[in-house]
C-alpha cells in the first residue's frame, strides 16, 4: 500500500541501480539539460558579444565551485555569494532532473511502481550535503510540483492555483506523505487538464452555451464520485461517455435555440475545467 512505503524501504532503491534507455533519458537523470538550460539563460541575461568565451568561463567558474565545495577558494570579494547561490541553483536542478526522471518511469495509474519511484525521488531530494541538513524544505517541494505540471504540457496560469494551494513555506519540512499526496495530485491534474482539452475539441463550434453543458456534465461526475483521492477524478472523467456528452449538448441546443451564440476559447474552458478538480484538492496536514 502506498502509506507503508518510506524512502530507503521496500522497492525505493538508488537512483544508480536504474540505468536510462536513451540518450535524452541519459540527459535528463544526469541534470546534464537542466546545467546547459542554466547556462544559456544567463547568457541571454548578460547578452555578451562573446557568448564562446562567457560560457567558457561559466562552466569554469561551476567547476571551481564544485571542487571548493563552502570554501568558496575559487570566488573572490562580493561575487562570492553569487557563486554559492549559482551552485546552489545548479545542485538543486539537478537533483530535481533526477527525481523526475524516476517520476516519469511509471503512470501513476500504475500503483506499486509509482509509488515505489515516489520514494526513491523523495530519497534523492531528501539527501543530505554539505549545506543543508538532511530532509525535503518546502522550497524544493514547490518547485518540483511546478516542474511536473509544466513538464505534462500544463501552462503556468493553470497550474497556478493547484500549486498555491499545495506549496509550502521555502524552510518548512516537507514529510513523505504530503510530497506523494502533491506529487500524485500534479500528475492527475496534467492528465485531467489533457482530458479537458480532447472534451473542448468534441465541440466543433466552441459554442459557450455547448461548453457549458459539457462543463456542467464534468462537474456532476466528479461530484457523484465521492471520493477525495486524486486518481479517482480521472475515473469521474472517463464518465462522460460520447452519449451522455451528447445528449447534454442537445439540451443545451434546446435552450439557446433563437438566442445569439458566443464562442468560448480553449484557456477560458481549461480553467474553468481546472478549477472544477482544485476546488477538490484535499490538503494533508
Amino acid at each position: 500500500m502506498a502509506n507503508s512505503l518510506q524512502p530507503g524501504v521496500g522497492g525505493a532503491t538508488d537512483s544508480r541501480s536504474s540505468k536510462p534507455d536513451t540518450e535524452s533519458e541519459f540527459l535528463t537523470q544526469v541534470g546534464a539539460g537542466a546545467v546547459l538550460r542554466g547556462a544559456l539563460l544567463k547568457l541571454l541575461e548578460i547578452r555578451s558579444e562573446d557568448p564562446i568565451g562567457f560560457l567558457a568561463e561559466h562552466f569554469q567558474n561551476l567547476a571551481q565551485s564544485l571542487e571548493n565545495g563552502d570554501s568558496g577558494c575559487a570566488v573572490e570579494g562580493g561575487n562570492k555569494k553569487q557563486h554559492q547561490q549559482a551552485l546552489q541553483e545548479f545542485e538543486e536542478q539537478k537533483q530535481h532532473s533526477r527525481a523526475l526522471w524516476h517520476l516519469t518511469q511509471a503512470h501513476h495509474s500504475q500503483r506499486s511502481a509509482f509509488n515505489n519511484n515516489v520514494a526513491v525521488a523523495f530519497s534523492l531530494l531528501s539527501r543530505d550535503d554539505r549545506k543543508r541538513k538532511p530532509g525535503l524544505k518546502g522550497r524544493v517541494y514547490t518547485e518540483l510540483l511546478r516542474r511536473v505540471c509544466r513538464d505534462g504540457g500544463v501552462a503556468e496560469p493553470v497550474s497556478a492555483p493547484l500549486i498555491k494551494k499545495l506549496r509550502c513555506q521555502d524552510h518548512e519540512a516537507v514529510p513523505f506523505d504530503l510530497f506523494r499526496h502533491g506529487v500524485l495530485a500534479c500528475f492527475v491534474f496534467a492528465d485531467f487538464v489533457r482530458k479537458s482539452r480532447s472534451l473542448f475539441e468534441t465541440v466543433s463550434q466552441s459554442d459557450r452555451s455547448l461548453c457549458r453543458a459539457v462543463l456542467g456534465s464534468l462537474r456532476d461526475a466528479l461530484e457523484t464520485t465521492g471520493c477525495s483521492h486524486p486518481a479517482r477524478y480521472l475515473e469521474a472523467s472517463a464518465k462522460l461517455t460520447p452519449g451522455r456528452l451528447a445528449q447534454a449538448m442537445d439540451r443545451a441546443q434546446t435552450l439557446a435555440s433563437g438566442t445569439p451564440s458566443t464562442l468560448m476559447s480553449q484557456e477560458e474552458f481549461i480553467e474553468e475545467a481546472s478549477a472544477l478538480i482544485i476546488s477538490r484538492v484535499k490538503l494533508v496536514s
